[in-house]
C-alpha cells in the first residue's frame, strides 16, 4: 500500500491524466477516487465507494435540479423566446445597435427560466441571428454577443450551478445565492451592453433595422403576448421571499407553471412534445446526476487522504496578502472555465477551495457568486467556450471569427467582476434586504 502523501498525489495526478486524455468528467472523478482509496487506505474501504455514489446524490435540494431543466426546456420549446424578443424590441425601438440591445435583455431574461447558458444562448440565437444578419449585423458580432449575454443564466436565478454549490458547501442557503445573483447577473449584463453599443455604432451596424418597425407589434401588445414568460422569474423568486415555497417546491411549481404556459396559454405544446420534453429532462438530469454521483467518491476519497487540505496549504505559501490569492484563484477558475461546465468545476474546486475560504473567513455566499462569474466568462471565451460554440453553430460560422469581438466582451465582463470582488456588497445587498442568511 502507496503511503498516504503518495496517494494524495496519486489521486490528483490521475485526474489530471484522464481528462488530459479526454475522458468524460464522471469517469475521471469517479476512476481517480477509486485509485486515491486503493493506493492510500486499507482495500476494506473500496466498500465506500458504492455508498458515496449514493450519498453523493441523496440530497434533497438536488430535486429541483431535474425541475428547472423541466422549466427551461418547456419555456424553450413554448415560444417564449420570440415573445420576448418582440416585447424587447418594442421597448427599445429602431436604432444603431438596437437589436443587440434586443438580444442582451432577452437573454436576461431567459437566464431567470432556464438556468443554463448554452440552453439560452441556443433559444435565443435561434431567434436573433437571422433578425441580426437582416438589419446589417455581421454573424461573428451577433454571435458573440448573445454567447457574452447568455453566460448570465449562471447568475440568475434559478441557477443550476448555483444549487450544485449550496448542496456541495455546509451552511449556505439556495435562497440568498439565488438573491445574491440578480445584481451581479444584472451587471455583467450591462456590461455587455456597453462594448455591444459602442461597436454597433462604430461600425454601423444595424442600418436597416427600421425597415421592419410598421409590422412590429405596440409595447403594450409586446407586454401582453410576453407576460407569461416575464412572471416565471417574478414567481419563483416572489415565493422564495415570502416563504410561500421552499427553493425545491419553487422548482415544482416553475415546471408546473412553464408546462401550463406551453399547453394551455401559448397552446405551441401538445402531449407528445411533453413527453419529449419529459424525455429529454430526464436524459439531461442523468448526465448531470452521474457527475454530481461520481464526484463523491473523489471528495471523499481527497478529503480523508488529505490531498484538499495540503494544495489549500500550498495554495497559501505563495503568499500571504488576501486579495493576491483571491486574484490566484480567480484566474484559475476562469481558466477552468474556458474548458469545462460550471456544475464539473463546482465539483472538482469546491473541495480544493473551501480550506482556502475557510483561513480567510470569507462570505460563501459573495465567493459562490464570484465562482459563478467567473464560470460565466469562461463560457463564451475560447477555446471552448460552451456557449459560443452554441451560437456559431447556429450562426453557420467557425468559432475563430468571434475572437476579435470576444475579447471586447471578456475584458468588460472581467471589470464587472473586479467590482463584485472589490466591492461584496454587489452580492451580499439583496440577500441581506430579502432576510436570507449571507
Amino acid at each position: 500500500m502507496l503511503a498516504a502523501i503518495g496517494a494524495d498525489t496519486l489521486l490528483l495526478l490521475t485526474f489530471v491524466v484522464l481528462m488530459i486524455i479526454g475522458t468524460p468528467i464522471a469517469v475521471s472523478l469517479g476512476m481517480a477516487g477509486v485509485v486515491g482509496i486503493w493506493a492510500g487506505l486499507p482495500p476494506a474501504m473500496l466498500g465506500t465507494v458504492g455508498t458515496n455514489v449514493y450519498s453523493g446524490i441523496a440530497k434533497y435540494p438536488l430535486i429541483a435540479i431535474p425541475l428547472f431543466v423541466l422549466t427551461g426546456l418547456a419555456f424553450e420549446r413554448s415560444g417564449v423566446a420570440q415573445r420576448l424578443v418582440d416585447f424587447a424590441s418594442a421597448c427599445v425601438g429602431p436604432r444603431r445597435g438596437g437589436l443587440a440591445v434586443v438580444a442582451i435583455m432577452t437573454c436576461l431574461i431567459m437566464g431567470g427560466m432556464s438556468g443554463s447558458g448554452p440552453a439560452d444562448a441556443a433559444a435565443v440565437a435561434t431567434v436573433m441571428i437571422p433578425s441580426m444578419m437582416r438589419a446589417g449585423y455581421p454573424k461573428a458580432f451577433s454571435a458573440s454577443v448573445i454567447a457574452a449575454a447568455s453566460s448570465t443564466a449562471i447568475l440568475i436565478p434559478p441557477s443550476i450551478a448555483l444549487i450544485i454549490y449550496a448542496v456541495q458547501v455546509p451552511g449556505a442557503d439556495i435562497r440568498a445565492l439565488f438573491a445574491g445573483g440578480v445584481v451581479p447577473g444584472l451587471l455583467c449584463g450591462a456590461a455587455v451592453l456597453v462594448p455591444a453599443i459602442l461597436l454597433s455604432r462604430k461600425y454601423d451596424f444595424g442600418a436597416k433595422e427600421g425597415l421592419d418597425a410598421a409590422n412590429s407589434p405596440s409595447i403594450r401588445t409586446a407586454f401582453v403576448r410576453a407576460l407569461p414568460g416575464l412572471l416565471a422569474p417574478v414567481i419563483i423568486l416572489g415565493g422564495l421571499r415570502t416563504g410561500l415555497f421552499t427553493p425545491t417546491e419553487a422548482a415544482a411549481v416553475a415546471a408546473s407553471y412553464g408546462l401550463l404556459v406551453g399547453t394551455v396559454i401559448y397552446r405551441n405544446l401538445g402531449f407528445g412534445d411533453v413527453y419529449r420534453l419529459l424525455a429529454e429532462a430526464g436524459a439531461m438530469t442523468a448526465v448531470i446526476m452521474l457527475i454530481v454521483s461520481l464526484a463523491g467518491i473523489f471528495a471523499w476519497a481527497g478529503s480523508t487522504l488529505g490531498a484538499f487540505s495540503r494544495t489549500a496549504e500550498w495554495l497559501l505559501t505563495l503568499s500571504d496578502q488576501e486579495m493576491v490569492i483571491l486574484a490566484l484563484i480567480m484566474v484559475f477558475l476562469l481558466i477552468a472555465g474556458m474548458l469545462l461546465d460550471g456544475i464539473s468545476i463546482y465539483l472538482i474546486t469546491l473541495p480544493l477551495l473551501m480550506p482556502v475560504v475557510a483561513v480567510f473567513d470569507w462570505n460563501i455566499v459573495w465567493f459562490g457568486i464570484l465562482m459563478a462569474m467567473n464560470i460565466a466568462i469562461g463560457q463564451f471565451t475560447p477555446p471552448i467556450a460552451v456557449n459560443l460554440m452554441v451560437t456559431t453553430r447556429i450562426a453557420g460560422i467557425p468559432i475563430e471569427w468571434t475572437f476579435g469581438w470576444i475579447a471586447w466582451m471578456v475584458l468588460s465582463m472581467g471589470t464587472a467582476l473586479v467590482l463584485v470582488a472589490v466591492f461584496p456588497e454587489l452580492a451580499l445587498w439583496l440577500p441581506r434586504y430579502l432576510g436570507f442568511v449571507v
